[in-house]
C-alpha cells in the first residue's frame, strides 16, 4: 500500500491535471467563491455519514473533503498568494501555539483554565489581525443558524459571561416563553418572531450547559417526526381513510395511537 504521504502528492497530481490547459473544462472554470457552495455541500454529507456510523461511508466523504480543501489551495497556490505547505504549517503553528499545557511546561489546574487560555489567545491572535474588531465576529454567519447560536453562547461563556447555575437558566427559559405567549396573543408578526428567537436561544443554551448539541438535537427530533407522521398515515390507509379527509380531532387520535405503538 502507498504512504500517506505519496497519496497525499498524488491527489495534488491530479488536481493539477484537471486543471491544466487540456484537462477537464468544468475543473478549469473553477475559483475559490465557485467552490464554496460544494465545500458547504460535502461538509455536510461528511456530517450526515458521521451520523450512520458507517466507517464506509465516512472514509468516502472524508476523501470528498480531502479533495475540495486541496483544490481550494491549489487555486490559491496558482495565484501565488500561499501554498500548501504555508496552510499545513499556519496549523501546525497555531496547534502548537494554542495548547501550551501540551507543548511547553506551562500548567493549568483545571479543564476551564485551559480553554479560558484558549480564548484569550485566540483574542490576541485576532488583535493581530486587520480588521478584527470583536471576538464574536469570528463566528461565521454562514453556520446553521443553531449551531452559530451554540458556538456564539459558547463563546461568551468561556470569557465568563455564564447563567449562574441550571434553575436560573430554566427560570429565564420560563420568562421568555411566557413573552412569546403574550407577542403571539398580541398578533405582532415582529413582536412573535423577535420573542421566538429569545426562546430558541435558550433552548440552546441549555443545550450547551448539558454538553448536547443543538444542531443534531433538531435533526433528531424532525425525523421522530417524519417517523411518527409515517406511521400515522399508513394507519389510516390500514382504515381505509386519508389525512386530507379527516379533522383535527382524527388526526390527534391517530397521532396519540402512533406514539402509544412507540412507547408499547
Amino acid at each position: 500500500m502507498k504512504q500517506r504521504s505519496e497519496l497525499f502528492l498524488e491527489l495534488i497530481e491530479i488536481i493539477k491535471k484537471l486543471r491544466a490547459p487540456d484537462g477537464c473544462p468544468w475543473d478549469l472554470k473553477q475559483t475559490p467563491e465557485s467552490l464554496k457552495p460544494y465545500l458547504l455541500e460535502e461538509t455536510h454529507e461528511l456530517s450526515e455519514a458521521i451520523d450512520s456510523d458507517d466507517p464506509n461511508h465516512i472514509k468516502e466523504e472524508l476523501g470528498d473533503v480531502f479533495f475540495q480543501l486541496s483544490f481550494l489551495t491549489t487555486l490559491y497556490e496558482e495565484k501565488n498568494l500561499f501554498t500548501m505547505e504555508d496552510a499545513l504549517q499556519a496549523i501546525i503553528d497555531k496547534m502548537i501555539r494554542r495548547h501550551p499545557h501540551v507543548f511547553t511546561d506551562q500548567k493549568f489546574g483545571s479543564e476551564d483554565e485551559i480553554r479560558k487560555n484558549w480564548q484569550k489567545i485566540k483574542a490576541q491572535e485576532k488583535k493581530e489581525r486587520a480588521g478584527k474588531k470583536d471576538d464574536l465576529i469570528d463566528v461565521p454567519k454562514s453556520l446553521p443558524s443553531l449551531n452559530r447560536a451554540q458556538r456564539v453562547s459558547s463563546r461568551v461563556a468561556a470569557h465568563g459571561f455564564e447563567w449562574p447555575d441550571t434553575e436560573t437558566l430554566l427560570e429565564k427559559f420560563r420568562e421568555e416563553s411566557l413573552e412569546l405567549e403574550q407577542a403571539v396573543h398580541s398578533g405582532d408578526k415582529g413582536q412573535i418572531a423577535e420573542e421566538l428567537g429569545d426562546v430558541f436561544f435558550m433552548l440552546i443554551n441549555i443545550c450547551r450547559c448539558h454538553d448536547l448539541y443543538g444542531e443534531d438535537i433538531m435533526h433528531q427530533a424532525t425525523d421522530k417526526f417524519i417517523r411518527r407522521y409515517t406511521a400515522m398515515d399508513r394507519l389510516m390507509k390500514n382504515d381505509g381513510k386519508s389525512i386530507t379527509e379527516l379533522n383535527s380531532n382524527d388526526h390527534l387520535r391517530y397521532w396519540l395511537q402512533v406514539k402509544g405503538d412507540e412507547a408499547g
